[in-house]
């Protein structure tokens, strides 16, 4: 089969041994492919990444810049064949995605990333079949294809615990903040705030929901707008407590037992923005830092592979509430392909161009402009080699 090996940072069509299906394990026919950030991570940055997730255990799945990979995780597919010992509750024919995994020996690869489990980036690939979610509605290939970084995005949004009143604030608009903004809105999130450097990323954004949009190099999108009132300042901080408890004073109750009420009704606390980090490098989160009112909550969802560095003591005293998402899980997988089915989310703008195996080498150098892309599918019949 024709699949595209990454090896040495080198990209190459090449042909490869058919898989076959082991114990547990479904083989199956690649319809569309995403490239995922991490795909373009990998190829310059492969043991860089391993190191890291040596430190949580995980470095002996994943391949090394010399050994040949194929990647792709982000994939829709048709069941062809099974292994032995499996359920086959899916027929052969079957639409389906799936979570990149697959049981090998006593370990769990991740398709796509890993030496030995071949991705997306190929006619055929072997994913396990536990793991398979049929493509309800009819939905087209190319949109079930946008599950797995749909659901990166949900998992963040979930981690957030966003509430419809609150600001939500997408630092970047790639892929992954793309996928915010379409998310955030489904869920009726009142006001999303996107800022990037790129003109063309900024009307992705507007076209997935964005309510304000923001060229950094023109003004802040931490800066203060009508109806965000946001503390800016510690002395602002300090008025508002010694201020609510000298009138809650005054009540005929005890200031604390009326306190400790507002607290379960969630009512008088102070507002704060929900910011989602989507960019992925050194000296971002300094920034964010430095800018952020007081009390944000600040989601990291973008992957920074360089040694980074920021103030722990203003963070500390801005109160900064700081979190990182990473990956999702089943149910998150499946509740995302069935908000894109059922209509709840509309993330068509992501897509900007499809090629196939022979233009994979030129998709990656054209998604080095934001300008013109954000999301490029892979067809693996298709002939296109260029966008």
């Amino acid at each position: 089969m024709k699949a595209v090996v990454c090896q040495n940072t080198k990209l190459q069509v090449v042909e490869l041994p058919e898989p076959v299906p082991a114990k547990g394990q479904a083989l199956v026919e690649v319809l569309r492919c995403g490239i995922c950030g991490s795909d373009l991570h990998m190829r310059h940055h492969c043991d860089e990444f391993k190191a890291v997730v040596d430190k949580v255990g995980f470095a002996k799945v994943l391949p090394s810049s010399s050994d040949p990979v194929v990647f792709g995780h982000e994939l829709c597919a048709e069941v062809l064949e099974y292994g032995a010992g499996c359920d086959k509750k899916l027929k052969p024919g079957t639409r389906v995605v799936a979570q990149p995994v697959l049981r090998i020996g006593n370990a769990i690869h991740l398709a796509g990333l890993s030496p030995l489990a071949t991705g997306g980036f190929a006619e055929r690939m072997l994913l396990q079949e536990s793991a398979l979610v049929p493509v309800p509605n009819g939905l087209s290939a190319e949109m079930a294809a946008l599950t797995e970084p749909m659901a990166v995005a949900w998992h963040a949004v979930r981690r957030s615990e966003i509430q419809r009143k609150d600001v939500a604030i997408i630092i970047g608009c790639g892929p992954v903040g793309l996928a915010l903004i379409c998310l955030l809105k489904a869920q009726g999130v009142e006001r999303v705030v996107a800022s990037d450097f790129s003109a063309g990323r900024r009307a992705l954004a507007q076209r997935c929901g964005a309510d304000v949009l923001i060229d950094p190099r023109e003004g802040s999108p931490y800066a203060e707008r009508p109806g965000e009132d946001f503390i800016r300042d510690l002395p602002s901080l300090l008025e508002l407590s010694l201020g609510t408890r000298e009138k809650l004073g005054k009540l005929p109750v005890p200031w604390h037992i009326a306190w400790r009420l507002a607290e379960k009704l969630g009512v008088g606390a102070p507002k704060r923005p929900v910011i989602f980090e989507c960019v992925g490098l050194p000296g971002l989160l300094q920034q964010i830092i430095d800018g952020a009112p007081l009390l944000s909550r600040v989601m990291v969802v973008g992957v920074c592979m360089q040694v980074d560095r920021y103030e722990p003591a203003l963070a500390i005293h801005k109160e900064i509430d700081l979190r990182f998402a990473f990956g999702h899980s089943p149910l998150e997988y499946r509740d995302t392909l069935h908000m894109i089915a059922e209509g709840k989310v509309d993330c068509a703008p992501m897509i900007t161009g499809t090629v196939g195996l022979d233009g994979v080498a030129n998709a990656f150098d054209a998604l080095k402009d934001p300008e013109q892309h954000a999301k490029i599918l892979i067809d693996p019949q298709s002939a296109v080699a260029q966008l």
